[in-house]
C-alpha cells in the first residue's frame, strides 16, 4: 500500500471511528511495520493526535501472533482452488464473502485454544524464531 493511501485511512476512516469508540481518548491503536505505516509522514499524523489516541509501539522483528492471518491463509487456500479464477473484482468480493461467512466455527475454536501454546513458545524462544 502506497503511503497517501494509508494515510488517508487513517486520517478519513480510523480517526472517526477512534473518536466514536474512545469519545475520552484512551483507545490504543495498533498497526506493524509495514513500510507505509512507519512511513515519516504517517508517525507525524499519529503524534499530532495523541490526545486523542495511543499509537502502540511495535518492536522489530516481533512474531506475529494475530490468528486472523491464519484465517486469510485459509481463505486465500480456497480462493486460489477456484476454478475458473475470478474474472473481476465483483465475483472475488462475492467469492470472498462467501468463504467469510462459510468458515468453520471449529477453525476459530481451535485457534483461540492454541493461543496459550503460541504465545508460550514465543515467550520461551524470547520473541525469536518459534514454530508460530
Amino acid at each position: 500500500m502506497k503511503t497517501a493511501n494509508y494515510l488517508n485511512i487513517i486520517a478519513d476512516q480510523l480517526h472517526p471511528y477512534m473518536a466514536f469508540v474512545f469519545p475520552t481518548g484512551n483507545g490504543i491503536f495498533q498497526q506493524n511495520n509495514a513500510p507505509c505505516h512507519k512511513a515519516r509522514i504517517v508517525l507525524e499524523w499519529f503524534l499530532e493526535h495523541t490526545d486523542e489516541f495511543y499509537l502502540m509501539y511495535w518492536p522489530h522483528n516481533s512474531p506475529d501472533l494475530n490468528p486472523m492471518e491464519h484465517i486469510w491463509d485459509v481463505m486465500e487456500l480456497q480462493l486460489r482452488a477456484q476454478t475458473p479464477p475470478c474474472p473481476n473484482i465483483s465475483t472475488l468480493c462475492d467469492n470472498c464473502l462467501h468463504i467469510w461467512y462459510n468458515l468453520s466455527p471449529v477453525m476459530y475454536q481451535k485457534l483461540v485454544a492454541f493461543m496459550p501454546r503460541r504465545v508460550a513458545s514465543v515467550l520461551k524462544s524470547k520473541g525469536g524464531a518459534s514454530r508460530y
